[in-house]
């Protein structure tokens, strides 16, 4: 003898009628929290930002080169 039975219910239902507790508020808030993240995170990575950090350490390695160039001509 072979039983099928088909429940038609959404995961919200069945975690209710298990008892399960609803951590749909939670995964909300973190999944907010999540994205306000990844966004600040990418403000720092955009073009300009990039060309800044990539060009800074090399003028401030010309200027050092310069000065030890003028102190070694003295």
């Amino acid at each position: 003898m072979k039983i099928t039975v088909n429940i038609d219910c959404t995961p919200a239902e069945a975690r209710a009628f298990m008892g399960l507790p609803d951590f749909e508020p939670m995964q909300k808030r973190a999944m907010e929290e999540l994205e306000k993240r990844m966004m600040d995170a990418l403000e720092r990575y955009t073009p300009e930002s990039l060309l800044k950090m990539w060009l800074q350490p090399t003028t401030l390695n010309t200027d050092w080169f310069q000065e030890i160039l003028r102190q070694a001509g003295k």
